[in-house]
Order: C-alpha cells, then sequence, then structure tokens
C-alpha cells in the first residue's frame, strides 16, 4: 500500500527509471526500477544479555505460557536495491550490516537476496 506521491508497485520499463511521474493517488514520485529484495535480520550474539527478551519471557510466563524460554529480541528489515548484479547487491548489504544496521560488536545478521 502507498501514500500519496509513492508508487508502491514495481515499474520494470528503463525508459522511466529516475523520471518523476504523476501518481494516481495525486502528487508525483520518482520511478525505480526495482531488482534485488534484501531480507534483513539482526539478533543479538549468544551470549549478550537481552533484557527486553527477558520482560517477554517473563511476561509470557505470566500469562501461562510455561513452555516458553531464551526469548531473543531482534530486528527484522526488508529493502529493495537498484542493482541488477547479485553479487554486487550482496556486497552493498553486507556493507549496510557492517557499517548502519547492525552493531557488529553485540549483534550478528544474516540476509536473504531475492
Amino acid at each position: 500500500m502507498g501514500y500519496p506521491g509513492h508508487l508502491s508497485r514495481r515499474i520494470d520499463d528503463e525508459e522511466l527509471v529516475g523520471k518523476t511521474v504523476s501518481s494516481p493517488l495525486g502528487g508525483e514520485g520518482r520511478v525505480r526500477g526495482y531488482a534485488v529484495k534484501a531480507k534483513i535480520h539482526v539478533t543479538l550474539k549468544q551470549g549478550i544479555l537481552d533484557p527486553q527478551g527477558k520482560a517477554i519471557e517473563h511476561a509470557l510466563d505470566s500469562l501461562g505460557f510455561k513452555n516458553a524460554a531464551n526469548v531473543r529480541v531482534g530486528k527484522y528489515m526488508e529493502l529493495e536495491l537498484q542493482e541488477k548484479d547479485k553479487a554486487k547487491a550482496e556486497a552493498e548489504v553486507k556493507s549496510m550490516c557492517e557499517k548502519l544496521l547492525a552493531n557488529t560488536i553485540i549483534e550478528e545478521y544474516r540476509y536473504e537476496l531475492g
């Protein structure tokens, strides 16, 4: 679902990529030709205390879910890259994770490209 000025569907017409077009919902937006979708999972490394996970574990227990244990909380992100070369897209996603999306001192990450 989009919002005014946002084109939420994929457009593959190379002539339109990078151009500003009118949206049927009103406003304008840039056409982007996405080629690779990345799904990124970031979690705390084993051995790093997860206070949010412990709070959820305690809440689950108090609600009667006695079998839930070792709850860990993480982040999930999806993004689309304007890159047709999968190897370049993978290198870019790895760089994003290393530089911004994960604190590699205490977090680990994994990603899928599709």
